[in-house]
C-alpha cells in the first residue's frame, strides 16, 4: 500500500515493491505533469491532462436593450483520454490515503478476517466514492433543473453541448472506474473475487462512457444518481454490519429500493429511447453533428440497460434466497439444540413418579 513504512524493503521494481510503493509512484507522474504548467513550451500540452477541453461560447439573448451575455458550454473529443488519465492519477493517490489513514486504523480495531477485511476495505471505498457522486450528481440535477421538464431528456437532441460541471463529471467518472481496474492489482485482491468485481467494473465503464459518447449524457446523469444512492446504502450497511452483526435493518431497506431503483430506470430507459427520441424531428445518423438518433442504436441503448437491469435482479434474486437458506439454516441448528434439553429423560420421570 502506498504511503506505509516497512521495516525492510523488497526489491526495487518487484511485485511487492510496487503494491508497497505506487501512491508514491503515482504522485510523482501527477506531479511531472503540474510541473509542465510552468514552462511556456510543456504548459500547452500540461493543460490538456489537467483542465476540461473543447470550450465553446455562446452568446444568450436576454433583452433588446441588455447585451447579449456570452456563455460556455463543453464537447468531448480525443484529448479527453489526456484527463482521463490525469483524473485517473488523482483516484489512485485518494484510493491510497483513504485506504491507509481511515480503512486501515478502522481494521485494526475490528480485528477482521481475511475474507470480511477484503469485503470491508471495498465497501469502505466505493461507500466514500458513492456518497461524493449522490451529492455532486444531486447538485448538478438541481442546477440544471432536470426534475421539473422530464422531456429535458429527449427534447432538443442531439445533446452536444454540456455545462462544465456536467463534463467534468463524466470525466470523474470515467477515470474513477479505470483506476478500479489497476487497484486490483494494487489491493491484492482475492483471485475468487477478481470476477465479481471485474464485472461492475466493466460495466460503469460501459454504461458511462457509452452515455457521454452518444450523447445521452442527461439520461445518464437521471439514471447513475438514483442507483448511487441504492449501492451507497448497501455499502453502508455492509460496514454497519462488520462492525455489529445485529445492525441488519438496512439491507432490508437497501432491498426495497433496490428493487424499484430498477424499476425506475426500466421506466426512464424506455420512455427516453421507445417515446422520446423516436418523436423528435432530429432523425439520423451523423458523427460530424453527434447525432445516433437511429432505431438500431436506440434499440441497442434500450436492450444493453434491460440485460443489465435484469442481470443485477438475477444477481439480487440469488443473494435473497442464499441469505433465506442461511437464515432458515440457523433456525433449524437452533432447534435441534433445544429439544433434547426441553425433553425430559427416563430417570427424571421415574424420580417425578
Amino acid at each position: 500500500m502506498g504511503f506505509r513504512k516497512k521495516s525492510k524493503s523488497p526489491p526495487v521494481l518487484s511485485h511487492e515493491f510496487v503494491i508497497q510503493n505506487h501512491a508514491d509512484m503515482v504522485s510523482c507522474v501527477a506531479m511531472i505533469v503540474l510541473l509542465g504548467l510552468m514552462f511556456e513550451v510543456t504548459a500547452k500540452y500540461a493543460i490538456m491532462f489537467i483542465t476540461v477541453q473543447y470550450n465553446v461560447t455562446q452568446t444568450l439573448d436576454t433583452d433588446a436593450e441588455d447585451k447579449p451575455e456570452p456563455f460556455s458550454y463543453y464537447k468531448y473529443g480525443p484529448k479527453d483520454m489526456a484527463t482521463v488519465f490525469f483524473y485517473l492519477l488523482i483516484a489512485i493517490i485518494l484510493h491510497a490515503l483513504i485506504q491507509e489513514y481511515i480503512l486501515d486504523k478502522i481494521n485494526r480495531r475490528l480485528h477482521l478476517s481475511k475474507t470480511k477485511h477484503s469485503k470491508f476495505n471495498e465497501s469502505g471505498q466505493l461507500a466514500t466514492f458513492y456518497s461524493f457522486s449522490f451529492i455532486w450528481g444531486c447538485s448538478i440535477l438541481t442546477s440544471e433543473e432536470f426534475e421539473t421538464n422530464p422531456t429535458f431528456l429527449w427534447e432538443g437532441y442531439p445533446h452536444i453541448h454540456m455545462a462544465f460541471q456536467v463534463k467534468f463529471f463524466y470525466i470523474c467518472q470515467i477515470a474513477y472506474w479505470f483506476h478500479a481496474l489497476p487497484e486490483l492489482y494494487f489491493q491484492k485482491v482475492r483471485k475468487e473475487d477478481i470476477p465479481r468485481q471485474l464485472y461492475y467494473i466493466c460495466l460503469y465503464i460501459f454504461h458511462i462512457t457509452g452515455a457521454y459518447v452518444l450523447n445521452l449524457h442527461r439520461l445518464g446523469l437521471v439514471l447513475l444518481v438514483p442507483h448511487y444512492l441504492v449501492e451507497l446504502l448497501f455499502h453502508a450497511s455492509r460496514l454497519f454490519y462488520f462492525s455489529d452483526e445485529n445492525k441488519q435493518k438496512g439491507f432490508t431497506l437497501w432491498a426495497l429500493l433496490f428493487v424499484i431503483t430498477r424499476l425506475l430506470t426500466l421506466t426512464v430507459s424506455v420512455l427516453t429511447f421507445g417515446f422520446g427520441l423516436s418523436r423528435t424531428d432530429n432523425q439520423g445518423f451523423s458523427l460530424a453533428e453527434g447525432n445516433f438518433n437511429v432505431l438500431t442504436v436506440r434499440m441497442t441503448c434500450l436492450s444493453a440497460i434491460c440485460l443489465t437491469q435484469a442481470w443485477m435482479m438475477w444477481k439480487f434474486i440469488n443473494f435473497q434466497l442464499k441469505k433465506w437458506r442461511e437464515q432458515s439454516q440457523i433456525q433449524a441448528n437452533k432447534k435441534k439444540a433445544v429439544s433434547p434439553k426441553s425433553r425430559p429423560s427416563k430417570k427424571d420421570s421415574r424420580v417425578t413418579r
